[in-house]
């Protein structure tokens, strides 16, 4: 974090909420060990904790218990003001009122990490090249995406999962919604999810939300041709700070989320590449519109 924005965090002007604040606490901890000299395992021995616990802390993994907040300031010295932050920090980073927590025993351990990041992101980047993402999607849309086999689900724990996508939703209808963001690839326009009656409505909520003032929806035309960029959907949660941006990665066997320097600078780099050479919203929006009136033709 830059002097500047930890300066401007710690004067107000940067609201964060339990994660953001709990990831804060992880790089400013990490910090002062790195300037103290000491290993994990030593400032960890120091502190009367394990290493993992030390580590832990770091990695924002987990609830945090202040007092060993405490404890470590005092190893690395740091001076009274920055360990009332800190602790400060440490005794808010609980996430207690989340939509999503009287369902956290059901949820997959990435579904865990990324809903309370997509809740408190300032912004929201997405480029998907295999579906319309989950934000964006209507229910019938979301019911049409077909399951691996053997990853098939009851048809109550499909009812329940397209309830939490529609409630996942309303992160974009709040008083204050994030910047949300999607470069789309063609193919997901011309993919026949559901049929063409399914396709028509889902296009049609692609055209009515591109107008909201929080939402730009541009489309990668396969005339474009192919990007190295493209070959993995990717999602970038935008912190308060730069420095807490999160870029998640999902595949068949598993999910990525990505936080170090360099690798927030790569996506960077992809983000800015991808937006300069997809369409123009308006001309997305009239590529959508075409591909809508294609499938209404195919639904006669």
């Amino acid at each position: 974090m830059t002097n500047e924005s930890k300066s401007a965090e710690l004067n107000g002007e940067i609201e964060s909420g339990p994660t953001a604040r709990r990831r804060q606490l992880g790089f400013r901890l990490l910090a002062l060990r790195r300037d103290a000299e000491l290993s994990a395992e030593e400032a960890g021995r120091q502190a009367g904790m394990s290493k993992a616990t030390v580590s832990r802390y770091e990695q924002a993994k987990g609830n945090v218990r202040w007092n060993q907040v405490k404890q470590l300031c005092e190893v690395y010295q740091a001076s009274a003001e920055e360990t009332a932050e800190l602790i400060s920090l440490a005794q808010n980073s609980k996430v207690t009122d989340g939509w999503w927590v009287p369902y956290a025993g059901k949820l997959s351990d990435p579904m865990r990490v990324l809903l309370p990041l997509e809740n408190e992101a300032k912004s929201i980047w997405h480029l998907s090249n295999g579906v319309v993402p989950g934000l964006l999607q209507t229910r019938s849309y979301a019911a049409a995406i077909k399951a691996t086999p053997g990853n098939a689900l009851t048809p109550e724990k499909v009812a329940e999962f397209l309830d939490m996508r529609m409630r996942r939703q309303q992160v974009l209808e709040r008083k204050v919604p994030p910047t949300y963001h999607v470069v789309l690839d063609e193919c997901v326009l011309r993919r026949k999810v559901g049929g063409p009656e399914v396709m028509v409505e889902q296009l049609d909520l692609l055209l009515d939300r591109r107008v909201e003032p929080n939402i730009t929806i541009q489309v990668l035309p396969f005339d474009a041709g192919a990007y190295s960029a493209t070959l993995t959907s990717f999602i970038v949660y935008g912190g308060p700070d730069p420095s807490l941006d999160v870029i998640f990665i999902e595949n068949a066997v598993g999910s990525l989320f990505l936080e170090e320097e360099g690798s927030r600078l790569a996506y960077e780099n992809a983000r800015a590449f991808l937006s300069s050479e997809a369409l123009d919203p308006d001309s997305s929006a009239e590529l959508i519109a075409e591909a809508r009136k294609k499938h209404l033709q195919d639904q006669k």
